[in-house]
């Protein structure tokens, strides 16, 4: 038994499918196909269920890949004690941001953080909460950032800042008339919002007070995953759409015209890192939050008032 061969079974189980494992591992197929038949055979046992598709783990083989990622944690461990007493920064950071962070948070600090840290190599993928924090507990990203408390006691989250929550306002609406706003004022059949599953569509369901059973619209439904396309909705259609504070300051003047204040508390939500508690790149990670803190606007450091965290 060796290293090799659990990062295999590991592979296998990520992906279900032994040629995308093998690519994965940059291996060939029969070279990963032979190495984990030799562990079975070493083991007097059948790994996985190859009848079946996609691959599934047998009920032993369950229990032998949990203790392989385990064992995989605690090899990494060793690499990262060395390079900490080395003074080393370097390796790869698999990161997970969700849709409604990335295309606002990624421009300041990306290319600094590069020219900073070049022998980190940085790869961010988008994705939604759910799907982070599975990919985290499975080891296949080493941070994730996300903009919701997270219920996993594996999970630790690191807070990062605030930002607040605008009011975007078509001119047909009674709001445009308005400075200041109630989520009360918010009529749900003009309310544009995010497709199921994004954590910022639950935290406006839970700012205007709706359940899942509200309808939005009764002769027309969009399911929609962009900021972007939800303030061509209202511009074009009419209605409401609810903005994080960087997205506002995105916005052209023309399209500030359309923001409308929350009356105190202002709503907000709090952006963190997501990690897995066990994680074994800590200086890693503390470079990125160092990174991302560093480059942030001033107006989403300072907040010199209160603000309510949905």
């Amino acid at each position: 038994m060796n290293i090799q061969q659990l990062e295999y079974i590991v592979a296998v189980d990520n992906h279900r499918h032994f040629i995308q494992a093998a690519e994965h591992c940059n291996v060939t197929q029969p070279t990963l196909s032979m190495m984990i038949r030799k562990l079975e055979e070493e083991l007097s046992v059948k790994i996985f269920d190859r009848t079946k598709q996609p691959i599934v783990p047998t009920s032993v083989g369950r229990e032998i890949i949990d203790q392989a990622r385990v064992i995989l944690r605690e090899t990494s461990r060793i690499n990262e004690i060395a390079k900490h007493f080395n003074g080393d920064l370097s390796g790869e950071l698999h990161v997970g941001v969700i849709p409604t962070i990335a295309p606002y948070l990624l421009p300041h600090f990306v290319n600094p953080f590069i020219s900073n840290f070049p022998e980190i190599k940085l790869h961010v993928s988008e994705m939604i909460t759910d799907r982070i924090i599975t990919e985290l507990k499975m080891g296949n990203l080493d941070v994730g950032i996300i903009a919701s408390v997270s219920e996993e006691n594996s999970l630790q989250e690191i807070p990062l800042y605030k930002e607040r929550f605008y009011a975007y306002v078509s001119e047909k609406t009674d709001l445009y008339s308005k400075q200041y706003i109630l989520p009360t004022d918010i009529e749900p059949n003009e309310l544009w919002l995010l497709e199921e599953g994004h954590c910022f569509r639950t935290q406006i369901q839970r700012l205007c007070e709706l359940s899942r059973s509200s309808q939005f619209g009764s002769s027309f439904s969009y399911r929609s995953g962009s900021i972007e396309t939800l303030i061509r909705m209202v511009e074009r259609n009419g209605g409401i759409t609810i903005l994080p504070e960087m997205a506002v300051m995105e916005l052209s003047e023309e399209r500030q015209k359309h923001i409308r204040h929350f009356r105190f508390p202002e709503p907000a939500r709090e952006v963190c890192l997501v990690v897995n508690r066990e994680q074994m790149k800590a200086r890693l990670i503390d470079a990125l939050r160092e990174g991302i803190t560093a480059h942030l606007p001033e107006e989403i450091l300072n907040k010199d008032v209160e603000v309510k965290v949905l």
